[in-house]
């Protein structure tokens, strides 16, 4: 999930009244940079964990060629820089909101999002280790951390939204896989899907998005009813919408899946795959913008007279 989606998610969950727009901004823009430098570290820490291996790869032609353009070491010196800036916000933001956990959670993401690409853990080729990872990376961790800048309470209803979220994740995540994964087979680097092979990675796919957006569809549902504002709840159609249009081009991909296993390997059927899955960033963000609407949506109901 994008950077401002888990923000979103985590203020409308956490924030309640009485709060000062002014508290309010500060708080959102001190997260919301927290969470981006984060990311930005995570991201150059692959891309220099995996320069030697995109160098043998054509699909990564582009990045190479920018990493060379601008210098690995000082790729490295901005990525220290980085560590360093963010490691000294989150530190004043734990001390200005008397929270340790907001460290704890940093500290513990930032580990786990580094080892997740560089040696010598490479979570990444490590099987099911790549999506527990990056469930916890992606969608756990800075929800959380969103969540807990403005509370200290745990809600149940949060945490089932948080489950349907984790899930959704790694379900939209997959598609992206399957465009690897003729690459990543021929690299030897075992993601999930080449471990699992294209037709239960796919079927995986359709089984989490569908599950995931249940588990998030209900906790919003049961909020707006606990929250008595039952009529917000007609907002909630948009969810079925968004993912029955994403299940249909899954459902497509899932049977080019089977149908090249029937072929065995016939080089059309996996072309016609990885240009299908190329259009995940698309179906990502429908799925995406849809949960940030609906937490919006809630944001507003807490704060509405």
């Amino acid at each position: 999930m994008p950077n401002l989606g888990s923000l979103i998610m985590g203020l409308a969950w956490g924030a309640t009244p009485p709060l000062s727009f002014a508290d309010l901004l500060v708080l959102i823009v001190l997260s919301f940079t927290i969470i981006n430098l984060s990311s930005a570290i995570g991201a150059q820490v692959n891309t220099i964990s995996d320069y030697e291996l995109d160098k043998r790869d054509e699909r990564k032609k582009q990045l190479v060629q920018a990493v060379d353009s601008l210098g690995r070491s000082k790729l490295k010196i901005s990525l220290v820089v980085e560590f360093l800036v963010t490691l000294a916000l989150v530190s004043l933001f734990m001390l200005v909101q008397g929270k340790p956990i907001l460290l704890y959670l940093w500290m513990v993401g930032i580990s786990l999002g580094c080892a997740y690409s560089a040696p010598p853990f490479r979570l990444k080729s490590r099987s099911w280790l790549a999506p527990t990872s990056l469930i916890l990376v992606l969608a756990v961790f800075p929800v959380m951390f969103a969540y807990l800048t403005f509370t200290s309470e745990i809600n149940s209803l949060f945490l089932l939204s948080l489950t349907g979220l984790a899930l959704t994740v790694y379900a939209v995540i997959i598609p992206t896989e399957i465009r690897d994964y003729f690459g990543d087979r021929e690299m030897n680097i075992e993601t999930m899907t080449v471990h699992l092979g294209l037709v239960k990675a796919s079927s995986l796919g359709m089984v989490l998005l569908s599950v995931g957006s249940t588990f998030f569809g209900t906790a919003f549902l049961l909020e707006f009813a606990y929250g008595h504002h039952p009529l917000l709840s007609v907002f909630l159609f948009a969810l079925p919408v968004a993912v029955l249009i994403v299940l249909g081009k899954f459902k497509r991909l899932y049977s080019l899946c089977r149908e090249y296993q029937r072929s065995q390997g016939q080089s059309s059927i996996a072309q016609e795959i990885t240009r299908l899955s190329a259009h995940n960033p698309q179906w990502i963000m429908l799925i995406t913008q849809t949960y940030s609407f609906l937490s919006i949506i809630l944001l507003v109901s807490k704060f509405w007279p």
